[in-house]
């Protein structure tokens, strides 16, 4: 049975292709990205007759994929026809989940190079529109401590000053750190006060014995590491 506009209403599908019903007797593998968003969403609210199905296919279109719909506000999901604040606060709280479980695994990383931290990084960095500049925290054999982010937003000595980079690594008595930040433009290029807060940095380790290995700047497509440039 179809409603006035010729739309079926997921409740009304066959078993077998219910999302949640296929998700039980197939796996979760076999959803698309449509299925996974409606499952989270739940049902629709009937703004010009859409059910859920067509809400997370719409949010999908609306920011280009999974990728860039991770990196929006509330306020930004809550534009999409069908998406209050309650369904914009349930994508965001499974957006969270994802990314705190990335974080417990990085803090059992080993990073044997600075492309390796490139690679781990660019994933998750390289399509955020706000800076992020993170200290990787690194024991006396050059294992992961574990990961912080320092600051969100541009890059300046006021935000990003010694005393807040080095507290957590004096903490965790480490030996050494790596940071790592975005560009949101994509260009990995260095900008002049990326070079001066990186100086003033590794002028703030050497009086703390805490030594300053890298600093790697991630790109859209690509990274550029600091140390690698002999500019550490």
């Amino acid at each position: 049975m179809t409603d006035m506009q010729g739309i079926t209403p997921i409740k009304e599908w066959p078993e077998d292709e219910k999302p949640r019903e296929r998700l039980l007797k197939y796996g979760i593998h076999t959803l698309s990205d449509t299925e996974l968003i409606a499952l989270l969403l739940r049902t629709g609210n009937g703004t010009g007759g859409k059910d859920v199905i067509d809400i997370s296919r719409d949010l999908l279109q609306h920011f280009g994929g999974l990728r860039h719909l991770a990196t929006r506000e509330l306020s930004e999901l809550c534009q999409v026809s069908g998406v209050g604040p309650v369904k914009a606060a349930q994508i965001a709280s499974a957006i969270e989940i994802g990314r705190r479980l990335e974080a417990q695994d990085m803090d059992k990383k080993t990073f044997v190079s600075s492309t390796d931290v490139a690679r781990y990084f660019m994933p998750r960095l390289r399509d955020l529109r706000k800076e992020i500049f993170m200290v990787l925290m690194l024991d006396a054999r050059n294992c992961l401590i574990r990961g912080v982010t320092v600051s969100v937003g541009s890059l300046t000595a006021s935000i990003v000053h010694p005393r807040e980079v080095f507290k957590p690594a004096i903490l965790d008595s480490a030996a050494s750190v790596i940071f790592v930040h975005n560009h949101p433009s994509g260009d990995p290029t260095p900008s002049q006060d990326d070079l001066k807060i990186t100086a003033q940095l590794v002028d703030a380790g050497q009086m703390i014995d805490i030594k300053v290995l890298d600093h790697i700047i991630i790109g859209r497509k690509s990274f550029t590491s600091l140390a690698g440039k002999g500019l550490i």
